[in-house]
């Protein structure tokens, strides 16, 4: 472990950026974190507000719409969420649809915006993988020959980049839960700031240092304080829940792959039953099926 671990001193980042992030005055946390996974500078314009910006209490998640701009000052919509709950991969695209039809909606020419991202910060086993950082774009493949669709000149010098994936919606999933390992990379710290909520001293990621001095506990009132460790509490619950429920549906599953098992059997014996002329009252009989289902075969 590098460096010694203030723990317990940091506000947690799914409190934060539901509840103290949307201010501009903290605008260098979130910063930090998009320059690191981006790999450029960084800067937020604004906070798009809209539907999708309001917090969900229910779900202790939140979605953030901003309009961003990297060094060449080119802008570009993000959104980020930050959920804390099972999800499906259809949300990531209709948060993204979403966003983009409010701008759109709000009079804005898309003729300005370079790019779309969707930064997804989740905190539970989205997948099947082991990865902690997970990359999506779109690509178009030939179905005979596998070759890549580029663009032409003219389009790479209208659009003013090179490929074809540069002009669609580029995807980050960050599965931050169980993430404990210290490093000196800088997206593997803010993955460890993610999930524990500590800040090591010697934390060299950009906006960690902002996140150092904007999101310590002891900036917050005793109601703040109460109410954000009932959140701990809640985070702690949920974990346990879903933890519980995946152990479940293991057992549920195996229970449903046998009886769907048994039925097949019967089915294929009915099958050969009715293939035989025999009496649809004595196949019912043998196999347990109904009537009707054998007379369906």
């Amino acid at each position: 472990m590098g460096g010694f671990m203030e723990s317990e001193k940091y506000i947690r980042f799914d409190w934060a950026m539901k509840h103290l992030l949307r201010d501009k005055a903290n605008y260098g946390v979130l910063e930090g974190l998009l320059t690191t996974l981006l790999n450029e500078k960084i800067i937020i314009k604004r906070l798009l507000e809209s539907e999708s910006n309001r917090a969900d209490d229910i779900s202790e998640r939140y979605r953030a719409d901003l309009l961003i701009e990297n060094a060449q000052n080119e802008e570009a919509l993000l959104e980020i969420q930050n959920n804390n709950e099972y999800a499906y991969y259809q949300r990531i695209l209709f948060g993204l649809s979403q966003q983009f039809t409010e701008y759109i909606n709000r009079g804005k020419g898309y003729e300005n915006i370079r790019k779309i991202y969707s930064v997804n910060i989740v905190y539970f086993n989205l997948g099947n993988g082991t990865d902690v950082v997970y990359h999506g774009k779109t690509e178009f493949r030939g179905i005979h020959n596998g070759e890549l669709l580029n663009l032409s000149p003219f389009q790479r010098q209208k659009f003013n980049v090179d490929t074809v994936s540069d002009l669609y919606p580029e995807y980050y999933i960050l599965k931050v839960n169980d993430f404990d390992k210290w490093s000196k990379v800088p997206l593997e710290q803010w993955i460890y700031f993610l999930n524990t909520g500590d800040i090591p001293v010697d934390a060299s990621a950009p906006g960690l240092e902002e996140a150092r001095e904007k999101l310590r506990l002891e900036r917050m009132s005793k109601e703040e304080l109460r109410a954000y460790y009932h959140h701990l509490d809640n985070v702690v619950i949920l974990r346990d829940n879903i933890i519980t429920a995946r152990g479940e549906g293991r057992l549920e599953g195996r229970a449903e792959g046998r009886a769907e098992g048994e039925k097949r059997k019967q089915l294929e014996i009915a099958r050969g039953m009715k293939a035989d002329n025999l009496p649809l009252e004595t196949i019912a009989r043998y196999t347990g099926l109904s009537v009707k289902e054998i007379e369906e075969l």
